[in-house]
């Protein structure tokens, strides 16, 4: 499933085709995906100018001029593709359009196409169905169902030392399990989190509230809030990770996956100089956790 990173790229290839634009027409080949599209969606973006994009936790948030936005999760195997006006995708900046032969917008899995005024077609496929559109009503984002008890967001200024000790202190439940809790810090997920553990050389199964002192944040607590900014930005930077259906809107896929240091490594030897172990995968609340018994406390 793509998490942060990868919505983050995909978040970024469609800005600059979408952004500023209007709508023309919307198709929607099916009445659903992991849920049905919500009612007058196509009637709601025909005709509106797509001001901003923008993404919180693993959603993509396409805010309209009339005030309504259209939320997206990619689910597992949800991608968006990007067909330019005929004879005018070099006048769209840096962005690199997807040229290949085919469809565009007819093939078997595309189930939303966005028709824009100025001749470009955003495309929605999804062959697993398990992502999903809702339509939020102006000034209903607040009490969304899908963002309202969301935590933090990870790059952002509320995630500090002095935040996340305060919301791990006292928790006994295993340090990966608080990391993915969605309520504390909004849109991490497994690859990361093991990831940014191993870069804090700590386990994924030591408690929670273990690497917080009394009076506040602890050195540990610091180096877990630097690792994770760390390796969301290096992995935004490299477009995501690809690992069986994710690609950016132009079709090419992320490379972070070849700088991974622990997931999917079991067996492997640790990336530590010096260091003699293999990575091992244990199981947590039914989630793969890779991880370096040596160097990870």
């Amino acid at each position: 499933m793509p998490e942060l990173p990868e919505v983050e790229t995909v978040r970024r290839g469609l800005e600059p085709a979408l952004e500023n634009r209007r709508v023309k027409a919307v198709t929607l080949n099916r009445p659903d995906l992991r849920f049905p599209f919500p009612a007058g969606l196509a009637e709601t973006l025909s005709g509106k100018r797509i001001i901003a994009l923008r993404r919180r936790a693993k959603y993509i948030l396409i805010e309209l001029d009339s005030g309504h936005i259209v939320l997206v999760h990619l689910g597992m195997t949800g991608r968006f593709t990007v067909w330019p006006p005929s004879g005018s995708a070099h006048n769209l900046g840096e962005f690199y359009y997807q040229q290949q032969a085919g469809h565009a917008g007819d093939g078997p899995h595309d189930h939303l196409v966005i028709d824009l005024e100025d001749g470009a077609r955003v495309v929605y496929t999804d062959p697993r169905r398990f992502g999903f559109v809702d339509l939020i009503e102006p000034g209903g984002m607040a009490g969304n169902r899908f963002l309202a008890n969301l935590g933090v967001e990870p790059l952002g200024n509320e995630l500090h030392a002095d935040f996340l000790a305060a919301a791990l202190a006292g928790r006994k439940s295993p340090l990966k399990a608080a990391l993915l809790d969605q309520r504390i810090i909004a849109g991490l997920g497994n690859i990361y989190v093991c990831e940014a553990l191993y870069r804090a050389r700590l386990s994924p199964r030591r408690l929670s509230g273990s690497i917080v002192r009394k009076r506040g944040a602890s050195p540990l607590v610091e180096a877990l809030v630097h690792s994770i900014r760390g390796i969301l930005g290096e992995a935004i930077e490299a477009g995501g990770s690809t690992l069986r259906d994710y690609a950016h809107t132009d079709g090419s896929p992320g490379d972070f996956q070849q700088r991974f240091d622990v997931y999917g490594r079991e067996g492997e030897p640790c990336s530590t100089k010096d260091c003699i172990s293999r990575i091992e995968r244990i199981v947590q609340s039914g989630r793969s956790s890779f991880h370096c018994p040596t160097c990870q406390r």
